[in-house]
């Protein structure tokens, strides 16, 4: 390699994303980290049935009192096996492929604290870092750079 190439390293990556206002996680906050993977994975997240949802994110009471988690496609016939939670700890698991999907995406407890939601929303603004990270990356090489031995 010559001395006269454009040099690629991690350092120079993380300053043009921060440049371009794509930080990490940890230095990002929840509101930020949900527009911009709303805007990058082009999904629309609701707490309101208007929308015409593609996927649902509700509880129920059973008939004898007792509170289900449902994520399901069909709010006219969800899956017992596959749709209903007894215990809201993996309740939110279909939500980021449905985030990463470009769903409409209907959450009754979008304006609640949730734990789990934002969880969820932190793996996906990981993805999409990720993703523009990548993006760099490639540009940057095709632009002549490479990386540091």
């Amino acid at each position: 390699m010559t001395d006269n190439k454009l040099k690629l390293d991690e350092e120079l990556v993380r300053q043009l994303l921060a440049e371009d206002n794509v930080t990490v996680a940890e230095d990002t906050s929840f509101a930020i980290m949900l527009e911009r993977t709303k805007d990058h994975f082009d999904f629309e997240i609701t707490d309101g049935w208007a929308k015409n949802p593609d996927m649902m994110f509700y509880t129920e009471t059973t008939s004898d009192g007792y509170e289900v988690w449902v994520a399901t496609d069909d709010d006219q016939r969800p899956s017992i096996n596959e749709d209903i939670y007894y215990y809201e700890s993996d309740w939110l698991e279909k939500m980021a492929d449905a985030m990463t999907d470009g769903l409409t995406i209907y959450f009754q407890e979008l304006n609640d604290d949730n734990y789990e939601f934002e969880e969820v929303v932190q793996n996906v603004y990981e993805e999409y870092y990720n993703d523009k990270r990548q993006e760099l990356i490639e540009k940057l090489i095709d632009d002549g750079y490479e990386w540091e031995e």
